[in-house]
């Protein structure tokens, strides 16, 4: 097997060692191994709870948080669930200056735009189940987002800063509503 030069440079490391490094030395080319093992991630589950252009905003500005607070770093768990705390929080904080969050995070009240929907038989289920996803309230939809990342109930309790009955209860009600209107 031939070793690029690249790879011979910079061996493959997981992402706590890289973060771990790049903590400590500011090395831009380990901020690009992090960004090309998380982005996309990142990316995705911001765009899961927001539209697109807040999904790129909050994207970078997380980037930037990592940037500017990587001497912060403590590699004592999982460095995914830690880039997914300092996101969710960053999208949080963007939400709260646009005097959205208070009706998202309602998980009390259903929205009223929730309605049972009757889906013809060759619609595609990735459409159907896109459209219940954007339906569930923010609460639910962070949770079951986060499962779908591969992040542990303790972990999504940690991202989300609540209880790991909180994360279970709210993941109970979304594959309700999922089992609800999709079926089994």
């Amino acid at each position: 097997m031939i070793v690029s030069l690249k790879e011979w440079l910079l061996p493959k490391k997981d992402a706590e060692t890289l973060m771990s490094l790049y903590s400590k030395s500011g090395k831009k080319e380990l901020l690009q191994r992090l960004v090309e093992l998380h982005a996309n991630d990142l990316y995705h589950f911001l765009l899961s709870q927001s539209d697109i252009e807040l999904a790129k905003d909050v994207s970078q500005k997380t980037w930037l948080k990592v940037i500017d607070k990587r001497e912060y770093y403590q590699a004592n768990g999982s460095f995914k669930a830690w880039l997914f705390t300092v996101g969710r929080n960053t999208l949080l904080d963007e939400l709260r200056k646009i005097n959205r969050l208070k009706a998202l995070l309602d998980d009390q009240v259903e929205p009223e735009s929730i309605q049972k929907h009757h889906f013809e038989a060759n619609e595609d289920i990735q459409i159907k189940f896109k459209q219940l996803l954007e339906q569930l309230p923010f609460v639910q939809r962070e949770a079951f987002v986060l499962q779908q990342e591969g992040f542990s109930i303790l972990q999504i309790a940690q991202i989300t800063q609540q209880k790991e009955q909180t994360i279970k209860t709210r993941l109970r009600y979304a594959k309700s509503y999922f089992k609800q209107h999709i079926g089994g």
